[in-house]
Protein backbone atom coordinates (compact mmCIF):
# COMPACT_ATOMS: atom_id res chain seq x y z
CA UNK A 1 0.00 0.00 0.00
CA UNK A 2 2.87 2.38 0.76
CA UNK A 3 4.21 1.96 -2.76
CA UNK A 4 0.80 2.82 -4.22
CA UNK A 5 0.56 5.86 -1.96
CA UNK A 6 4.05 6.93 -3.09
CA UNK A 7 3.34 6.81 -6.82
CA UNK A 8 0.03 8.65 -6.39
CA UNK A 9 1.71 11.34 -4.27
CA UNK A 10 4.48 11.80 -6.85
CA UNK A 11 1.98 11.92 -9.71
CA UNK A 12 -0.01 14.64 -7.94
CA UNK A 13 2.97 16.77 -6.85
CA UNK A 14 5.47 15.97 -9.65
CA UNK A 15 8.13 16.76 -7.07
CA UNK A 16 10.10 14.16 -5.07
CA UNK A 17 10.62 16.28 -1.93
CA UNK A 18 6.96 17.36 -1.67
CA UNK A 19 5.76 13.81 -2.40
CA UNK A 20 8.06 12.46 0.32
CA UNK A 21 6.74 15.02 2.80
CA UNK A 22 3.15 14.06 1.97
CA UNK A 23 3.96 10.39 2.60
CA UNK A 24 5.88 11.17 5.79
CA UNK A 25 9.11 9.56 4.61
CA UNK A 26 12.52 10.75 3.48
CA UNK A 27 13.17 11.63 -0.15
CA UNK A 28 15.66 8.73 -0.61
CA UNK A 29 13.05 6.31 0.75
CA UNK A 30 10.46 7.64 -1.70
CA UNK A 31 12.91 7.34 -4.58
CA UNK A 32 13.66 3.74 -3.57
CA UNK A 33 9.94 2.88 -3.43
CA UNK A 34 9.30 4.36 -6.88
CA UNK A 35 12.24 2.45 -8.34
CA UNK A 36 11.09 -0.76 -6.66
CA UNK A 37 7.56 -0.60 -8.02
CA UNK A 38 8.83 0.23 -11.53
CA UNK A 39 11.17 -2.75 -11.33
CA UNK A 40 8.38 -5.03 -10.10
CA UNK A 41 6.04 -3.90 -12.89
CA UNK A 42 8.73 -3.81 -15.55
CA UNK A 43 7.59 -0.41 -16.85
CA UNK A 44 8.60 3.21 -16.38
CA UNK A 45 5.99 5.26 -14.56
CA UNK A 46 7.81 8.60 -14.47
CA UNK A 47 10.30 10.43 -16.67
CA UNK A 48 12.88 12.22 -14.52
CA UNK A 49 15.25 15.04 -15.32
CA UNK A 50 17.09 17.60 -13.19
CA UNK A 51 14.31 20.12 -13.71
CA UNK A 52 11.09 18.13 -13.77
CA UNK A 53 9.12 14.90 -13.26
CA UNK A 54 6.61 13.77 -15.90
CA UNK A 55 4.17 10.86 -15.70
CA UNK A 56 4.44 8.45 -18.65
CA UNK A 57 1.30 7.28 -20.52
CA UNK A 58 1.64 3.87 -18.87
CA UNK A 59 2.21 5.58 -15.55
CA UNK A 60 -1.03 7.54 -15.86
CA UNK A 61 -3.01 4.32 -16.35
CA UNK A 62 -1.27 2.58 -13.45
CA UNK A 63 -1.78 5.57 -11.17
CA UNK A 64 -5.50 5.77 -12.04
CA UNK A 65 -5.83 2.13 -11.00
CA UNK A 66 -3.77 2.77 -7.87
CA UNK A 67 -6.16 5.56 -6.87
CA UNK A 68 -9.11 3.18 -7.22
CA UNK A 69 -7.37 0.53 -5.10
CA UNK A 70 -6.54 3.06 -2.40
CA UNK A 71 -10.14 4.31 -2.42
CA UNK A 72 -11.44 0.75 -1.97
CA UNK A 73 -9.06 0.11 0.90
CA UNK A 74 -10.11 3.36 2.55
CA UNK A 75 -13.74 2.32 2.11
CA UNK A 76 -13.04 -0.98 3.88
CA UNK A 77 -11.28 0.80 6.73
CA UNK A 78 -14.15 3.27 7.06
CA UNK A 79 -16.69 0.44 7.08
CA UNK A 80 -14.83 -1.48 9.79
CA UNK A 81 -14.53 1.68 11.88
CA UNK A 82 -18.27 2.26 11.46
CA UNK A 83 -19.13 -1.26 12.58
CA UNK A 84 -16.83 -1.02 15.58
CA UNK A 85 -18.42 2.26 16.59
CA UNK A 86 -21.86 0.64 16.64
CA UNK A 87 -23.27 2.67 13.73
CA UNK A 88 -24.72 0.37 11.09
CA UNK A 89 -25.03 1.25 7.42
CA UNK A 90 -25.15 -0.41 4.01
CA UNK A 91 -27.68 -2.96 2.76
CA UNK A 92 -28.51 -6.25 4.47
CA UNK A 93 -30.39 -8.91 2.48
CA UNK A 94 -32.73 -10.58 4.95
CA UNK A 95 -34.56 -13.80 4.15
CA UNK A 96 -37.59 -14.71 6.24
CA UNK A 97 -40.32 -17.34 6.23
CA UNK A 98 -43.87 -16.20 5.41
CA UNK A 99 -45.22 -17.58 8.70
CA UNK A 100 -43.14 -15.01 10.60
CA UNK A 101 -42.15 -12.04 8.44
CA UNK A 102 -45.46 -10.14 8.12
CA UNK A 103 -46.12 -10.29 11.86
CA UNK A 104 -42.65 -9.41 13.23
CA UNK A 105 -40.73 -7.47 10.59
CA UNK A 106 -42.82 -4.27 10.58
CA UNK A 107 -41.67 -3.74 14.18
CA UNK A 108 -38.07 -4.69 13.34
CA UNK A 109 -37.78 -2.49 10.26
CA UNK A 110 -39.26 0.51 12.07
CA UNK A 111 -36.86 0.22 15.01
CA UNK A 112 -33.77 -0.39 12.87
CA UNK A 113 -34.64 2.57 10.66
CA UNK A 114 -35.01 4.75 13.74
CA UNK A 115 -31.79 3.58 15.39
CA UNK A 116 -29.67 3.12 12.26
CA UNK A 117 -31.09 5.29 9.43
CA UNK A 118 -28.14 4.49 7.14
CA UNK A 119 -28.90 0.76 7.27
CA UNK A 120 -31.20 -0.63 4.58
CA UNK A 121 -32.97 -3.98 4.90
CA UNK A 122 -33.84 -5.78 1.67
CA UNK A 123 -36.41 -8.37 2.77
CA UNK A 124 -37.42 -11.49 0.83
CA UNK A 125 -40.03 -13.98 1.99
CA UNK A 126 -39.08 -17.52 1.04
CA UNK A 127 -40.35 -21.04 1.92
CA UNK A 128 -38.52 -22.17 5.06
CA UNK A 129 -37.04 -25.35 3.59
CA UNK A 130 -35.12 -23.31 1.01
CA UNK A 131 -33.91 -20.52 3.29
CA UNK A 132 -30.86 -22.34 4.64
CA UNK A 133 -29.69 -23.45 1.20
CA UNK A 134 -30.19 -19.94 -0.20
CA UNK A 135 -28.22 -18.48 2.70
CA UNK A 136 -25.30 -20.83 2.08
CA UNK A 137 -25.11 -19.99 -1.60
CA UNK A 138 -25.17 -16.26 -0.88
CA UNK A 139 -28.73 -15.27 -1.84
CA UNK A 140 -29.24 -13.79 1.64
CA UNK A 141 -26.84 -12.16 4.09
CA UNK A 142 -28.87 -13.32 7.06
CA UNK A 143 -32.14 -15.19 7.64
CA UNK A 144 -34.85 -15.28 10.30
CA UNK A 145 -35.58 -18.97 10.56
CA UNK A 146 -37.10 -21.84 12.49
CA UNK A 147 -34.34 -23.58 14.47
CA UNK A 148 -32.32 -25.73 14.49
CA UNK A 149 -30.24 -25.36 11.33
CA UNK A 150 -28.60 -28.43 9.82
CA UNK A 151 -25.43 -26.87 8.41
CA UNK A 152 -22.20 -26.52 10.41
CA UNK A 153 -21.23 -23.53 8.24
CA UNK A 154 -23.59 -21.06 9.89
CA UNK A 155 -23.74 -18.98 13.06
CA UNK A 156 -27.03 -18.92 14.97
CA UNK A 157 -28.20 -16.21 17.33
CA UNK A 158 -31.18 -17.60 19.23
CA UNK A 159 -33.89 -14.97 19.58
CA UNK A 160 -37.11 -16.29 21.10
CA UNK A 161 -39.57 -19.13 21.45
CA UNK A 162 -42.97 -18.48 19.90
CA UNK A 163 -45.97 -20.37 21.32
CA UNK A 164 -48.12 -22.48 19.01
CA UNK A 165 -51.81 -22.28 19.87
CA UNK A 166 -54.45 -24.87 19.09
CA UNK A 167 -56.92 -23.25 16.69
CA UNK A 168 -60.52 -24.49 16.59
CA UNK A 169 -63.75 -23.45 14.94
CA UNK A 170 -65.73 -21.29 17.35
CA UNK A 171 -68.49 -23.93 17.54
CA UNK A 172 -66.07 -26.85 18.13
CA UNK A 173 -67.04 -28.89 21.23
CA UNK A 174 -63.59 -28.42 22.80
CA UNK A 175 -64.10 -24.67 23.10
CA UNK A 176 -66.41 -25.42 26.04
CA UNK A 177 -63.57 -27.06 28.00
CA UNK A 178 -62.16 -24.82 30.75
CA UNK A 179 -58.64 -26.07 30.05
CA UNK A 180 -57.33 -27.96 27.05
CA UNK A 181 -54.73 -30.67 27.56
CA UNK A 182 -52.72 -32.89 25.25
CA UNK A 183 -55.15 -35.74 25.95
CA UNK A 184 -57.82 -33.74 24.10
CA UNK A 185 -55.81 -34.14 20.89
CA UNK A 186 -56.50 -37.87 20.63
CA UNK A 187 -58.65 -38.64 17.61
CA UNK A 188 -58.71 -35.06 16.31
CA UNK A 189 -58.22 -34.33 12.62
CA UNK A 190 -55.31 -31.87 12.45
CA UNK A 191 -54.57 -29.64 9.47
CA UNK A 192 -51.09 -28.42 8.61
CA UNK A 193 -49.04 -26.47 6.11
CA UNK A 194 -47.25 -28.25 3.28
CA UNK A 195 -43.96 -30.09 3.89
CA UNK A 196 -42.05 -26.99 2.73
CA UNK A 197 -42.63 -25.60 6.21
CA UNK A 198 -40.93 -26.81 9.41
CA UNK A 199 -44.31 -26.37 11.08
CA UNK A 200 -45.56 -29.37 9.09
CA UNK A 201 -42.96 -31.66 10.66
CA UNK A 202 -43.59 -30.29 14.13
CA UNK A 203 -47.35 -30.83 13.83
CA UNK A 204 -46.76 -34.35 12.48
CA UNK A 205 -44.72 -35.25 15.58
CA UNK A 206 -47.44 -33.85 17.85
CA UNK A 207 -50.06 -35.95 16.09
CA UNK A 208 -47.95 -39.08 16.43
CA UNK A 209 -47.25 -38.43 20.11
CA UNK A 210 -50.81 -37.65 21.20
CA UNK A 211 -52.92 -39.82 18.91
CA UNK A 212 -54.26 -37.19 16.52
CA UNK A 213 -54.57 -37.67 12.76
CA UNK A 214 -52.67 -35.41 10.37
CA UNK A 215 -55.01 -34.56 7.48
CA UNK A 216 -52.84 -35.01 4.38
CA UNK A 217 -55.66 -34.50 1.87
CA UNK A 218 -55.92 -30.81 2.73
CA UNK A 219 -52.60 -29.07 3.28
CA UNK A 220 -52.53 -25.31 3.64
CA UNK A 221 -50.22 -23.17 1.54
CA UNK A 222 -50.41 -20.31 4.06
CA UNK A 223 -51.53 -19.61 7.61
CA UNK A 224 -54.55 -17.76 6.22
CA UNK A 225 -55.55 -20.90 4.30
CA UNK A 226 -55.26 -23.00 7.46
CA UNK A 227 -57.35 -20.51 9.41
CA UNK A 228 -60.07 -20.60 6.73
CA UNK A 229 -60.20 -24.41 6.73
CA UNK A 230 -60.44 -24.47 10.52
CA UNK A 231 -63.24 -21.90 10.40
CA UNK A 232 -65.15 -24.13 7.98
CA UNK A 233 -64.92 -27.06 10.40
CA UNK A 234 -62.48 -29.15 8.34
CA UNK A 235 -60.26 -29.81 11.36
CA UNK A 236 -58.09 -28.10 13.95
CA UNK A 237 -54.56 -26.80 13.60
CA UNK A 238 -51.66 -25.14 15.41
CA UNK A 239 -51.02 -21.47 14.68
CA UNK A 240 -48.04 -19.33 15.75
CA UNK A 241 -48.70 -16.72 18.43
CA UNK A 242 -47.63 -13.74 16.31
CA UNK A 243 -50.07 -14.72 13.57
CA UNK A 244 -52.87 -15.25 16.09
CA UNK A 245 -52.15 -11.89 17.70
CA UNK A 246 -52.23 -10.09 14.35
CA UNK A 247 -55.04 -11.88 12.52
CA UNK A 248 -57.34 -13.55 15.06
CA UNK A 249 -57.82 -11.01 17.85
CA UNK A 250 -61.22 -10.06 16.43
CA UNK A 251 -62.04 -13.26 14.52
CA UNK A 252 -65.61 -14.51 14.69
CA UNK A 253 -65.04 -17.97 13.23
CA UNK A 254 -61.86 -19.28 14.94
CA UNK A 255 -60.57 -19.32 18.51
CA UNK A 256 -57.08 -20.21 19.75
CA UNK A 257 -56.25 -21.96 23.03
CA UNK A 258 -53.10 -22.96 24.86
CA UNK A 259 -52.55 -26.54 25.95
CA UNK A 260 -52.38 -26.28 29.72
CA UNK A 261 -50.23 -29.31 30.48
CA UNK A 262 -47.59 -28.87 27.78
CA UNK A 263 -46.78 -25.53 26.20
CA UNK A 264 -45.91 -26.00 22.53
CA UNK A 265 -43.64 -23.56 20.75
CA UNK A 266 -41.14 -23.09 17.96
CA UNK A 267 -37.64 -21.63 18.28
CA UNK A 268 -36.73 -18.64 16.08
CA UNK A 269 -33.21 -17.40 15.40
CA UNK A 270 -31.13 -15.10 13.24
CA UNK A 271 -28.66 -17.08 11.12
CA UNK A 272 -25.71 -16.09 8.93
CA UNK A 273 -22.72 -17.75 7.26
CA UNK A 274 -19.57 -18.24 9.34
CA UNK A 275 -17.61 -16.69 6.47
CA UNK A 276 -19.73 -13.51 6.47
CA UNK A 277 -17.83 -10.30 7.05
CA UNK A 278 -20.57 -8.44 8.94
CA UNK A 279 -21.03 -10.60 12.02
CA UNK A 280 -20.96 -7.54 14.29
CA UNK A 281 -23.82 -5.96 12.33
CA UNK A 282 -25.80 -9.20 12.39
CA UNK A 283 -25.42 -9.47 16.16
CA UNK A 284 -26.60 -5.88 16.52
CA UNK A 285 -29.70 -6.76 14.49
CA UNK A 286 -30.28 -9.78 16.75
CA UNK A 287 -30.02 -7.53 19.82
CA UNK A 288 -32.53 -5.11 18.28
CA UNK A 289 -35.00 -7.93 17.66
CA UNK A 290 -34.63 -9.14 21.25
CA UNK A 291 -35.32 -5.64 22.54
CA UNK A 292 -38.47 -5.46 20.39
CA UNK A 293 -39.66 -8.82 21.69
CA UNK A 294 -38.99 -7.75 25.27
CA UNK A 295 -40.95 -4.53 24.78
CA UNK A 296 -43.78 -5.52 22.43
CA UNK A 297 -44.48 -9.25 22.75
CA UNK A 298 -45.04 -10.54 26.26
CA UNK A 299 -46.25 -13.91 24.95
CA UNK A 300 -42.83 -14.69 23.41
CA UNK A 301 -39.97 -16.11 25.48
CA UNK A 302 -36.51 -14.64 24.90
CA UNK A 303 -33.62 -17.03 24.26
CA UNK A 304 -29.91 -16.38 24.51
Amino acid sequence: MRQLQSIVALAETLHFRRAAERCGISQPSLTAQIQAIEADLGVQLFERSRSRVVTTPTGREVIDRARRVLAEVQGIEDFVATVRSGVMDGTIRLGVMPTLGPYLLPHVVAQLHSEHPALKLYVRERPPRGLEEELLRGDHDVILAHLPMRSADVVTARLFREPLYLALARDHPLTAEPELRTTHLAGLKVLSLTAQYHLHEQVLFLCQEFGATLELAYEGTSLDALRSMVGMGMGVTFLPALYARSELSHASDVVVRRLGDRPISRSIGLVWRKSAGRAVTHRMIADSIRSIVRREFSDLTLET
